[in-house]
């Protein structure tokens, strides 16, 4: 188990404090107590909490390519990486760890955020492209690794838990009236809602595309 937090700020100038992005990370310390890691550049900022399973060495993250234009925070187990690794060396690409947090980006390089039919796992991601400023969540399709998100108007604001986004102090922490019955009901809450008025869980098979302030959902 790790987590994974982030903000985007959607008119792609104001920058992300560091200090918000470490006190994220700091409320979900017990899913990564192996190490931590973020990444801020310009509107967006990455943190990851990392529990190490595969790549001990050289998967610290968040994790980049070859000429620092992919970034990605990633939680799960991909479990056909090495199939994908495979393919991904025999068109070129070159790997520097053991992880397969690293087959995410290399495949993003090629497919774009059609990368996600490509994944057999369980897993949830933020992966923002430098380049095009666009920023790609995704979650699987059992929706075992968890992922929320927050759209403030001004940001959006993820992770996997959702006490990290409350640290946000632009985030509201206002009750979801609608949804108490039904979670009293199911003791869950079916669907995107959650507890929490304008909190989202990130549907299972399902990802985010953001761009020029744009949120598309696929």
């Amino acid at each position: 188990m790790c987590g994974i937090v982030g903000k985007l700020n959607l008119d792609g100038i104001e920058p992300v404090h560091p200090q918000l992005i470490k006190r994220m990370k700091d409320e979900i310390v017990h899913r990564g107590p192996d190490g931590d890691g973020d990444f801020l550049s310009g509107p967006i900022g990455l943190g990851h909490r990392r529990l190490s399973i595969i790549g001990l060495e050289g998967g610290a993250q968040p994790m980049t390519n070859e000429d620092h234009s992919v970034w990605v925070v990633y939680n799960g187990e991909i479990y056909n990486f090495k199939e994908l690794r495979s393919e991904l060396e025999s068109r070129g690409h070159i790997f520097k760890s053991n992880t397969d947090t690293e087959v995410i980006i290399h495949l993003y390089e090629e497919l774009g955020a059609e990368l996600v039919n490509r994944l057999r796992g369980m897993f949830a991601f933020a992966l923002w492209d430098e380049h095009k400023q666009s920023l790609l969540l995704a979650r699987d399709r059992v929706g075992v690794k968890p992922l929320y998100y927050v759209n403030t108007g001004k940001a959006l604001v993820f992770g996997s838990e959702i006490k990290s986004l409350l640290v946000d102090p632009t985030v509201e922490r206002k009750i979801n009236q609608r949804a108490i019955d039904r979670f009293l009901t199911y003791y869950y809450l079916p669907g995107e809602e959650t507890l929490f008025e304008g909190i989202y869980k990130l549907d299972p098979g399902y990802y985010l595309f953001i761009q020029n302030g744009q949120m598309t959902k696929h």
